[in-house]
């Protein structure tokens, strides 16, 4: 998208090759340099980038929905970045979300999904995490652009006079911010140095809300700006059935109309379907749609989300890509197909004790579990419990406990009870935040002698649990907790240098607690350890003598890969399932 003003470039198909300085105008379509056929540029000035016949340069990837929200476009993203990976691609993504938020730190999860952590604290939508999973890289924040963030950008140079004498208006200066930003995150170096060939820009909502509509003129932009071979547009669909098993496309018809009015063609259309869509129906789209049939994905549902890159893979999606792309044609690395598709030997059961008992909530979790259960060759079954609601001799039929992160006074005492239980009973628990924060509370009533013990945040009580320092007197909510990445070192001689091995650990918080460092020494005398810590505060803690009783004030989930399970998660299904051999003998 950058284009320079002056280089020295070499016309080696000229029938005497020469060598000039040219200047590129803002509009490359004056220069008769950019026919492919014609000249052969080769860069010999300094500079970032020139558009040019050569293909080295950034492509785009924008993915689209129609008809309805939730048909999962992050998914298929995701996907399409991965079946680009494995054929040796570097691979980076951008998810756009068009609400006023600024991030997704103040949003209410049973509404919104898992806020989705990354390394520089930025908190963002759960897509950016299937990015990172899927694509096994690391993401910062602009790699997650708002209206909110958009806006304020804007209004920011406004006072600044950055538009002095200008009418700030949506159109240039929104979507030219819009383009910017997609730009900058593209760009964005990997930690290897290195930076991506291709960029997938997820556009979050429906084509038609009235909220995307400068984002998606920004891609409309995008397109008269960037050389046909780097730009190619996704849009993600719905296929409904009736009750004869026919499948209708009319909404895809109506879908694709409105992309259309905005000014935006569909070059793939992926058709999301409980059943696959047949020749007939992929005809169908096809000559409604103007784009060839095997443009036309079908995207069935499927049992385990890291199967829909082997599915499209087998619709051919890859040979669409590279034809339109100008990519080489490749053959894939299957490693990690067949490493998603390893078959379980054996089966555990995990107790989840939250407040929301909604998935999307703790998408991260759940894939974390699935991570260590795929290494593990053990398939983990979930039962969500209500903190509220659950009896407490169900526990005795699970293979684990496990306590996640939140936030607020409802559901607390169930879930301490839940731990206290798994204490007492010797099953295997994993806390995570806030359930390290309870296994505290807990230890505390009923082992150090503390009965009122609670957490500051609760309420009234002997406080073992306090506010960090820098949070008290702060005014505003969002990002302002202890975010992102934080360093901890680990004693020797514990569970977790067993687990991690190694003596200092990288990983990802986000809270406004922490232990009271007046408390440490009376609960450590009571038998709790705290095995790892960033200074004085405490990170991690275990309990000897109890088959597993481990808890993190981080949140290890927002780290784990397919390719490299999080140590936490791997070694408390391992304790799941001795748990269960144990019951059975």
């Amino acid at each position: 998208m950058l284009i320079f003003t002056e280089y020295n470039v070499t016309y080696t198909r000229h029938p005497r090759p020469i060598q000039q300085q040219i200047r590129v105008l803002p509009d490359r379509r004056q220069q008769g340099i950019f026919a492919e056929d014609y000249y052969k540029i080769t860069l010999i000035g300094i500079g970032r980038k020139i558009y040019s016949n050569r293909g080295d340069h950034m492509k785009y990837i924008i993915i689209t929905g129609g008809v309805m929200s939730g048909l999962g476009k992050g998914i298929t993203a995701a996907s399409v970045g991965r079946i680009l990976k494995n054929r040796g691609y570097r691979v980076t993504a951008v998810k756009i979300d068009p609400y006023l938020n600024i991030d997704a730190g103040t949003m209410n999860p049973a509404q919104h999904g898992e806020v989705f952590v990354l390394k520089d604290g930025s908190e963002v939508d759960l897509d950016l995490g299937n990015y990172e999973r899927f694509l096994d890289i690391e993401l910062t924040a602009s790699h997650n652009i708002t209206t909110g963030k958009v806006y304020r950008t804007v209004i920011e140079k406004e006072r600044r006079g950055d538009f002095l004498g200008e009418t700030v208006q949506i159109i240039p200066h929104i979507t030219d911010q819009i383009k910017k930003c997609i730009q900058q995150a593209a760009e964005e170096e990997f930690a290897d140095g290195t930076t991506a060939d291709i960029c997938l820009v997820e556009v979050g909502g429906t084509v038609g809300d009235i909220e995307s509509m400068p984002f998606l003129e920004a891609i409309r932009q995008m397109r008269g700006d960037l050389p046909p071979q780097d730009y190619i547009l996704i849009h993600v669909t719905l296929i409904p059935e009736d009750t004869m098993g026919d499948f209708k496309t009319k909404p895809t018809q109506h879908s694709v109309k409105a992309l259309r009015e905005l000014g935006l063609h569909a070059d793939i259309i992926v058709g999301r379907s409980e059943d696959p869509i047949g020749a007939n129906t992929k005809r169908k789209i096809s000559a409604f749609c103007d784009l060839p049939q095997s443009a036309v994905i079908s995207a069935a549902t499927v049992p385990d989300t890291y199967e829909v890159p082997m599915e499209m893979e087998k619709e051919g999606i890859a040979d669409v890509l590279s034809a339109h792309l100008g990519l080489d044609k490749r053959e894939a690395d299957t490693s990690w197909y067949r490493l998603v598709t390893k078959e379980y030997t054996s089966r555990v059961t995990v107790a989840i004790v939250s407040k929301y008992g909604i998935e999307d909530v703790y998408i991260s979790i759940k894939e974390s579990l699935k991570h260590a259960g795929r290494a593990l060759s053990t398939e983990v079954k979930i039962a969500w419990l209500d903190a509220e609601r659950y009896e407490r001799e169900q526990l005795k039929d699970y293979d684990g406990i496990l306590i996640p992160g939140g936030f607020g006074k409802r559901g607390i005492e169930g879930k301490i009870e839940a731990i206290r239980f798994a204490r007492e009973n010797n099953i295997p628990f994993l806390g995570l935040c806030l359930g390290f924060q309870l296994a505290t509370i807990e230890y505390a009533r009923n082992k150090a002698g503390i009965p009122d013990a609670t957490s500051e945040e609760f309420g009234e009580g002997t406080h073992v649990i306090a506010i960090l320092p820098e949070q008290a007197g702060l005014n505003e909510l969002g990002g302002t907790m202890r975010l992102g990445n934080y360093f901890a070192d680990i004693r020797t001689g514990t569970l977790t240098e067993n687990l991690y091995g190694t003596s200092q650990i990288t990983e990802r918080h986000r809270h406004r607690y922490e232990v009271n460092p007046a408390f440490i020494s009376r609960l450590e005398k009571a038998g709790l350890v705290f095995s790892a810590t960033n200074k004085n505060r405490m990170e991690c803690l275990e309990l000897p003598g109890h088959p597993f009783f481990f808890a993190t004030q981080f949140h290890p989930e927002f780290k784990s890969r397919p390719t490299r399970p999080s140590p936490p998660y791997l070694v408390f299904v391992e304790a799941c399932r001795a748990n269960q051999r144990t019951k059975q003998a």
